[in-house]
Formats: structure tokens, C-alpha cells, sequence
């Protein structure tokens, strides 16, 4: 995904800056303060809700996410009287920019985005920016089945998340391959570039700023890094030279990758169809049962395996947020809380609908919430898949820096 916020907040002048941080951090009007959602009780909430329009700002380059949100938007509609409507993005800092210059402009009411998918560097710039409303998710009444004690839920890309975003999903970096072509994947950056070398062009992976494509490149800095404590902070004159070993290792591969590196696939998505298609013998997701679907829809053969590397897998949460401008807040906090649901996360947590790993402590739910669960077609499986180490985000300044790096060596 492209992402732009970087360059529109320093191509924004010192007033407008200034004028931002007055905005975002004055007190609302006293008649709203009133009516804030965040004083009234649940039923208040789901009261004024009632046929309000809430536009949700979510990725929507994968048709079976954009399916499950439809359902979704029908589900709220019947249930509860709310209008969503699903605003595709192809990149997040589309929304994250459009709410900056709404604020900046002095919309502090009234906002054009009252629901946004994020984390990560986009996360870290609205919470920077005070553009979020919260705290929020203890507020919602489904918010108390959440894996609270999940890490990538407490803090997301290493920022605090002080219940101004709510927990939707978790997602980990896994490689997906054909068992009868590859009977041994490799198992760390070194093995992967000697694979490369004995099988050329038979190897890529997504294009940064692809969120895909630049997990990859972070994934590999956590591998080179010795002192990983130091991928905690923000990249500083004295840490830029750790990225280094990830740009003298890309200079070795990249000539015997697909189509020699001089072209890359736009999207996981886009990967995964070469692998499909025999163009590549790997694909890269950011969904454990990616591999799983595939076969089910039978787009992948049933050889196909799913796993992650000895060095660690990047995992991560998805979060729901609320802007601090947004029009319809009671509506976007009743759409949040039943994405909580345990009948919407079971359905989300189906191969065969999305596969998407559930925010939820399922072990902590009542019995009647626990059966969505057991009555949803939630591959067996799943329980054959070995996420790994999982390895903890780098602060979000490093995932910039990559993209920009990568984009002025490798850029076409």
C-alpha cells in the first residue's frame, strides 16, 4: 500500500501544524460534551445509532474480506438499524491523510470517516496527531471476550494502545508452497537465497510499500539485527546502518527472482496466483490460513503447506478505530462491538469464509457464544499449522524507512 501520510504532514506548514495541535486537543462545545457516546450507557448508544451512516474506511483488495464486510453491513442493518457502507481503500493513509486535512481545515464535527481498519504506522500517526476518539474499547460491551493479554493487542508496532483502537484480528506472517515441488523449504534468509541460486526466477515476493512486500523486508531486518531491542525505537542517525545487511542481501537475490527481479508482484494476493499458476514456487501472506482457503476454493493444489521460518514470524494485531471527527460515533462503536461478536469472529475465523484468526479469548466464552464456533466450518487443520516464534513489530518509523529505501535502490 502506498503510503503518503509521511509527506503530507511535512509538506504541511508550521501554522497548519500548530493550528492542528489546537484543534485536536481543545475541548468539544459544551452541547456535544453532552452528548457524548462515551458518557452514556449501551442502550443510549444503540439508541442513536439508529439509522445513522456509518462509513467505514477498510483495505478492500481481497474479495473475500470485502464479502464478510457485506455480510457484516447486512447483519448491522437488520439488527440494529445502521447504514455501513464500505469505503475500499487500496491504502490506509488515503483515509489517515483525509482525516489530518479535515482536522487541519477545522472539521472537528462532522468527519467523512467515522470507522477505520488500521495499525501499525498509520495507528501511530493518528494517535500522534490526537485524531482518535477514546478511550474506547472498554466501552464496548463484547470487548471483555477480547484476548486482552495477547501482546500485538496491547501495543501495536511497540505503541501503546490505551483502548483507542479495538482489537479485530490477529495476523502473522506465514510461506505457503507446493509440498511436492519444494520437499524442503528453507528456513532463514541464508537458506532462502542459496534455494534461490539452484531454483532462479522461481522466488519474489510483493512490491513495497505492499504492506506484504514490506513485512518481508522487516522480517528480514529482525533476522540481521543482533540487537533487536534497538528495532524498538525510532530509526535514529546512529541505527540507520542496521538496515544495511537487509539491502546487501536483496542486492543478491534480486537477480535470480521472478522475472529477475526487474518486476513484483503488487500484492500477496497477486503472489499467490503465481504460485496457482506455476509462475513461482513460495507465496507470502499475512493470513495463516491463506493456504487452507486455497485448497478449499481450489485455487491451490492440496499438496500445498503453510509455514514459518526457524528465525521467527512477524505477527501482528488488526484493529477498528473511531477518528476523533467522525460523524456517526454511536453508529461506528455498534458496527466495533459486534465485530466482537462471537458469531461475527467465528465467521470471520471460516476458511472458507475469511479465515482470519479471532481477536477473542474463545476459552473464556459462555457456552452459547462458544458454539458459533463449534458450528462454523473451522478446518481442523488449523491446529497442523506451526506459527512459530512469533517476532514482535519493529517500531513504526523503521517500516517507513525500509519502504523508502527500497523504493529509491529498487523503485521501477
Amino acid at each position: 500500500m502506498v503510503r503518503k501520510i509521511t509527506s503530507f504532514i511535512r509538506g504541511l506548514s508550521l501554522t497548519a501544524l500548530v493550528v492542528l495541535g489546537l484543534l485536536a486537543c481543545s475541548e468539544p462545545a459544551e452541547d456535544y460534551t453532552e452528548q457524548s457516546p462515551l458518557d452514556a450507557s449501551w442502550i443510549q448508544v444503540e439508541e442513536r445509532a439508529r439509522e445513522q451512516s456509518v462509513y467505514w474506511n477498510a483495505w478492500g483488495g481481497d474479495p473475500r474480506v470485502n464479502a464478510y464486510i457485506d455480510w457484516v453491513r447486512k447483519e448491522v442493518k437488520q439488527r440494529f438499524e445502521v447504514d455501513l457502507v464500505h469505503v475500499k481503500l487500496n491504502d490506509t493513509a488515503e483515509a489517515v491523510s483525509r482525516i489530518l486535512a479535515e482536522l487541519t481545515a477545522g472539521r472537528q464535527q462532522g468527519g467523512s470517516v467515522d470507522l477505520i481498519w488500521i495499525n501499525g504506522e498509520n495507528f501511530a500517526d493518528l494517535k500522534a496527531n490526537q485524531m482518535l476518539f477514546g478511550p474506547l474499547s472498554s466501552k464496548l460491551p463484547n470487548f471483555e471476550w477480547v484476548d486482552q493479554h495477547q501482546p500485538a493487542f496491547i501495543k501495536d508496532f511497540t505503541i501503546d494502545v490505551e483502548e483507542l483502537q479495538v482489537p479485530w484480528g490477529l495476523s502473522t506472517l506465514v510461506w505457503l508452497y507446493d509440498s511436492n515441488v519444494v520437499p524442503v523449504p528453507p528456513q532463514n534468509a541464508n537458506e532462502m537465497l542459496e534455494w534461490a541460486i539452484q531454483n532462479p526466477g522461481r522466488l519474489t515476493y510483493p512490491a513495497p510499500p505492499n504492506f506484504v512486500g514490506s513485512s518481508f523486508l522487516k522480517q528480514l531486518l529482525i533476522e540481521f539485527t543482533v540487537d533487536k531491542d534497538r528495532l524498538s525505537l525510532p530509526v535514529s542517525a546512529n541505527a540507520t546502518h542496521l538496515a544495511e545487511p537487509v539491502f546487501e542481501f536483496l542486492e543478491q537475490l534480486h537477480p535470480i527472482l521472478w522475472r529477475s527481479g526487474k518486476s513484483f508482484p503488487v500484492s500477496g494476493e497477486a503472489q499467490k496466483q503465481l504460485l496457482a499458476d506455476n509462475e513461482v514456487d513460495f507465496s507470502l501472506s499475512f493470513n495463516p490460513t491463506a493456504g487452507l482457503s486455497g485448497i478449499s476454493s481450489g485455487q491451490l493444489p492440496d499438496t500445498t503447506k503453510t509455514y514459518t521460518m526457524d528465525t521467527g514470524a512477524l505477527t501482528n494485531g488488526h484493529f477498528v478505530a473511531i477518528p476523533a471527527n467522525a460523524n456517526s460515533k454511536e453508529g461506528a462503536m455498534v458496527v466495533a462491538n459486534f465485530l466482537l461478536s462471537a458469531e461475527a469472529q467465528a465467521r470471520k475465523a471460516d476458511i472458507h469464509v475469511w479465515g482470519d484468526y479471532s481477536a477473542l479469548d474463545i476459552d473464556r466464552l459462555g457456552e452459547p457464544q462458544r458454539q458459533h464456533f463449534k458450528t462454523r466450518q473451522i478446518d481442523a487443520s488449523l491446529d497442523d499449522i506451526d506459527l512459530g516464534t512469533p517476532l514482535a513489530e519493529p517500531h513504526p518509523s523503521w517500516t517507513k524507512y525500509l519502504e523508502r529505501l527500497w523504493l529509491e535502490r529498487f523503485g521501477q
